[in-house]
């Protein structure tokens, strides 16, 4: 009994855990309009991908969210990428056009 209190009395004066700094995001510097070679490369490479999300085309482009989102408007208008399952203000899934006209 006396060596279980030893080991309980003990045990309060361990040191004290820190807490961590925490991970730092790397800062993103993303254009906010798109100038003439990103509107090319734009218009060549997000309608042969299969999953389009303003993610996708952010990452890819090196773009702002909301322009990523007005370039698959502008796509989707121009008939080049259509949308996948129910249209949804938030989650904005667009693909590649496949086949004809439907």
């Amino acid at each position: 009994k006396e060596a279980k209190m030893k080991a309980a009395m003990a045990g309060g004066k361990s040191k004290k855990k820190k807490w961590s700094k925490g991970k730092v995001k790397e800062k993103l510097t993303n254009m906010v309009m798109f100038d003439k070679s990103t509107y090319d490369k734009m218009m060549k490479e997000i309608p042969k991908a299969k999953l389009i999300t303003p993610a996708v085309v952010s990452e890819r482009l090196k773009v702002n969210g909301s322009v990523a989102r007005l370039a698959i408007r502008h796509l989707e208008e121009k008939g080049l990428i259509e949308s996948v399952g129910e249209k949804h203000h938030a989650g904005i899934i667009f693909t590649r056009k496949i086949g004809g006209g439907d």
